[in-house]
C-alpha cells in the first residue's frame, strides 16, 4: 500500500469503471463513472487532507514504488457517518486472493497502533459476501443493519465494528505494548 496520489488516476478509472464494483456502493458514487470520475474524486480528497481533513487514502499496488493502483482504501477516524468510517474496493481481476485481508490488516495496526483508537465502524450492503468476509477475517464484529442506497437496489447494509480488544485477541502476536508503542 502507499498513499493515494493524482499519478494513480488512470488505473483507477480502468479499473473502478466496473459495475461489478460500483454495485456494491453506495448510490453516492456515480454510476455511469464519468470520464474523469477517478480524476476528480482523487483531487477532491487530495484537497480535504491538504485542508486538514483527518482522512487517510491508500492504494493497493501489487509491488512497491510506481506499482499499479488496483485497489484504494480510506480510512476517516472521527467521522460519524452512516456508512462508517472505512471503505474501499479492489479490481475485479484480483478478488479472493485475499489482498484486500491484508491490506485492512494493516489499515487496522494503523488505526490502532498509530492513531491509538479504540474502536471504529464498517459497513457492507447485504449481499457482498466477499466484503463480509474481509470484515470478519479482520475482527469486526456483526452490530446490526442499517439502511443506505446501494447501486445494485438494496438499501439493507451490514454494519460492523473493529476494537482493539477483537483486534489485539485476533492477532495474539500484537501485545498491548506493541499497540500503545506509538
Amino acid at each position: 500500500m502507499r498513499p493515494l496520489a493524482l499519478s494513480d488516476a488512470p488505473a483507477i478509472q480502468r479499473h473502478f469503471n466496473n459495475w461489478n464494483i460500483i454495485r456494491n456502493l453506495a448510490s453516492v458514487v456515480p454510476w455511469p463513472y464519468p470520464d474523469d470520475g477517478a480524476e476528480s474524486f482523487i483531487r477532491i480528497q487530495l484537497e480535504k487532507i491538504t485542508a486538514g481533513e483527518e482522512l487517510y487514502h491508500w492504494v493497493l499496488v501489487l509491488r512497491a514504488g510506481d506499482g499499479e493502483a488496483i485497489g484504494n482504501i480510506h480510512f476517516r477516524p472521527s467521522a460519524d457517518s452512516p456508512k462508517g468510517n472505512r471503505g474501499f474496493w479492489l479490481a475485479e481481476p484480483y478478488w479472493s486472493r485475499g489482498l484486500m485481508t491484508e491490506a485492512i490488516s494493516a489499515v487496522n495496526d494503523f488505526a490502532f497502533n498509530t492513531l491509538a483508537i479504540e474502536q471504529f465502524y464498517v459497513c457492507n450492503v447485504a449481499s457482498n459476501e466477499a466484503s463480509r468476509r474481509v470484515k470478519q477475517k479482520t475482527g469486526a464484529e456483526f452490530v446490526g443493519y442499517i439502511e443506505l442506497a446501494h447501486h445494485n437496489g438494496q438499501s439493507k447494509s451490514e454494519k460492523w465494528r473493529v476494537t482493539r480488544e477483537n483486534w489485539l485477541r485476533l492477532a495474539p502476536s500484537r501485545s498491548e505494548t506493541d499497540v500503545n508503542r506509538q
